[in-house]
């Protein structure tokens, strides 16, 4: 892969916490694989949902030992006769990981060894579309009963999962919010809808809050202890009183400016 100018982003290690045991015991029992992430080019572009990751660990980052069981139970397809359709497929919580992580609703997915089709099963339920090459013909039939039968959640499309797609949106600063007179200087901010935290904003798109001030990040992270994402902590108030995050208008500037 390096010879064709692959660059490695990590390896990862799926950790089987429930292996098949070597039964002769001549040697140690498989229980890990590795994962080779990469991408095309060293510099070259590519997803990775790191909020989403976050998120899904209970707000730890996301480290590269996945411990997650083989496939078992009713996961595991059998044919009419009770036995084992295809001897390595692999846990649909593994692809999940990897399709969260690494696509977005609307992508497409490359499986060139498709298998029993956890691949294009995990990715209908993700809302992302699918391509899978098979050779055994039991194979393809099992992994197309099976991928029938998967319900795709509901508009995945109006998610924005963990603020993953953020990153990829135009940079647009606080202080144009204040420009386009979506907010005002000397409007009060709140900390996580806290009255007692109410920052009022500078002219020069800075909140002032007990003597402090910066930005709604550097602020925010002085005040909590703890970094902070400006955009989601700090919230206005509307002519009705209701409190929403300025991310709203960001969101809403990008829209009516076409970015």
């Amino acid at each position: 892969m390096q010879d064709l100018g692959c660059w490695f982003l990590n390896d990862v290690v799926w950790i089987k916490y429930n292996p098949m045991p070597n039964f002769r015991g001549v040697r140690f029992t498989n229980a890990h694989e590795t994962l080779i992430w990469a991408c095309k080019q060293k510099g070259a572009r590519y997803t990775f949902n790191h909020h989403a990751m976050k998120h899904l660990n209970d707000d730890l980052q996301m480290r590269s030992d996945w411990l997650i069981p083989i496939c078992t139970g009713e996961e595991r397809l059998k044919d009419p006769e009770g036995k084992k359709v295809h001897s390595t497929q692999k846990p649909e919580a593994l692809l999940y990981r990897v399709l969260l992580a690494t696509t977005n609703p609307g992508d497409v997915v490359l499986d060139p060894f498709f298998g029993s089709g956890t691949t294009g099963a995990v990715a209908k339920k993700l809302g992302r579309r699918w391509i899978g090459i098979e050779r055994d013909p039991r194979y393809v039939e099992a992994a197309r009963q099976r991928i029938a039968g998967v319900e795709p959640a509901a508009d995945l499309e109006s998610f924005n999962e963990s603020g993953q797609h953020r990153r990829s949106e135009p940079r647009l600063p606080f202080g144009r919010l204040l420009e386009a007179g979506l907010l005002q200087p000397g409007q009060a901010l709140f900390l996580h809808k806290d009255p007692a935290r109410a920052a009022r904003i500078r002219p020069d798109g800075h909140l002032e809050l007990d003597g402090l001030e910066g930005s709604i990040h550097g602020l925010g992270t002085r005040l909590l202890g703890s970094p902070c994402n400006g955009w989601d902590a700090w919230f206005y108030q509307d002519s009705a009183g209701a409190l929403h995050p300025i991310d709203d208008l960001r969101q809403a500037l990008r829209k009516a400016e076409g970015s």
